[in-house]
């Protein structure tokens, strides 16, 4: 990092990575002021939001580091490119990714233009990934920590957003991160790690989405078409699926458990199976569109990459290619199991994300 930057304003969440993301620059040199986004407006008495403490814990954190805290509301824009976005995917019948919508939207656009108007250099996120530049090309890293890597999370940030961010943890693992402000005496050294929709929360996600899409439940059979119950609504299931069905304990079934193997969405049913393996659920192909490049330069096509279709998934070597529709295709080495409509593809070339499109 380039000790000529004079202000850097941290995202703060009440966590512990973005604490200690703030400790470091703080012994780094530079000026470090926090902004704690709130992007979900809820009822004070909510049990899912963890705001007001997530907020508590940062002021905490940033007077223990005599660092200043502002607080900004982007419930508006959350509203509108994030949440409705997520909204239309799920009515569609699809499974988006909101953690990559937030990033793209919230914490490096609406953020970094608030971050400007406070005049800084640069914004910081407890994001466990690395930034380097090479010749003039500024490239996203895959964090040091496998286990915690977040590049897939932030495969549509383009050369700007990358040239004005910073991310100080990623060259720490998760338990070293810990331990660093467990020795600075930082509150929430031990908070464990939120794994709710981004901003919104811990909560029972139909009982969620039922207050804001109609549910129509329908079918749930097998491949031959015999009924063995109902589902709650096809937005709620995705492909792969084994937990939720409540469909165990089937007359002249074996006793295994049931996978979502294919959504009827114009007839509004799911068609399981007992078969892990079944070959509706394995396929060397996909087909996506959005496709984000980071650098902002197609490479040649076809080329071939590794990818990965969802999160903590190993690598996997495959084939990019463009189609005369627009459309890529992807054609993967090994067949990948239950590949998700809505979901991201993510491309590496080796620790070095290239960008990546939403799976069609």
């Amino acid at each position: 990092m380039n000790n000529n930057i004079k202000k850097i304003i941290l995202g703060i969440s009440g966590g512990v990575d973005s604490a200690v993301a703030a400790l470091i620059l703080k012994n780094q040199g530079y000026q470090v002021e926090t902004v704690f986004m709130r992007n979900w407006d809820l009822d004070k008495n909510d049990p899912h939001c963890s705001a007001d403490q997530d907020l508590a814990d940062a002021k905490a954190v940033c007077h223990k580091l005599q660092i200043p805290i502002h607080t900004v509301n982007f419930s508006k824009e959350y509203w509108n490119k994030v949440f409705q976005y997520l909204l239309d995917e799920y009515a569609a019948g699809r499974t988006p990714n909101p953690d990559i919508m937030c990033n793209k939207e919230i914490k490096f656009k609406a953020f970094l233009d608030y971050a400007k108007s406070l005049n800084a250099d640069h914004i910081a996120t407890g994001h466990y990934a690395k930034i380097d530049k090479q010749e003039n090309e500024y490239r996203l890293l895959k964090g040091v920590d496998n286990n915690k890597d977040q590049s897939y999370f932030l495969y549509m940030l383009d050369q700007e957003q990358l040239k004005n961010s910073v991310f100080p943890i990623g060259h720490l693992k998760k338990t070293e991160v810990r331990e660093i402000a467990k020795k600075e005496g930082l509150i929430n050294f031990n908070k464990k790690d939120s794994t709710g929709i981004c901003f919104i929360g811990e909560r029972k996600f139909k009982e969620f989405l039922n207050e804001y899409l109609l549910i129509k439940p329908g079918d749930i059979i097998t491949e031959d078409g015999t009924y063995i119950g109902q589902h709650d609504g096809i937005m709620f299931y995705t492909l792969g699926q084994r937990k939720g069905l409540q469909i165990g304990g089937q007359k002249n079934a074996k006793e295994a458990p049931w996978y979502v193997i294919q959504k009827d969405i114009k007839n509004n049913k799911i068609i399981v199976s007992q078969d892990h393996n079944h070959p509706l659920l394995l396929n060397k192909n996909l087909k996506c569109d959005k496709v984000h490049w980071i650098s902002g330069i197609e490479p040649e096509l076809p080329f071939t990459c590794w990818a990965k279709i969802r999160y903590r998934q190993h690598d996997e070597q495959c084939m990019v290619a463009k189609k005369n529709d627009g459309h890529y295709e992807v054609k993967f080495n090994q067949s990948q199991w239950a590949i998700t409509p809505g979901q991201s593809v993510v491309f590496y070339q080796e620790d070095t994300c290239l960008g990546g499109g939403i799976i069609d």
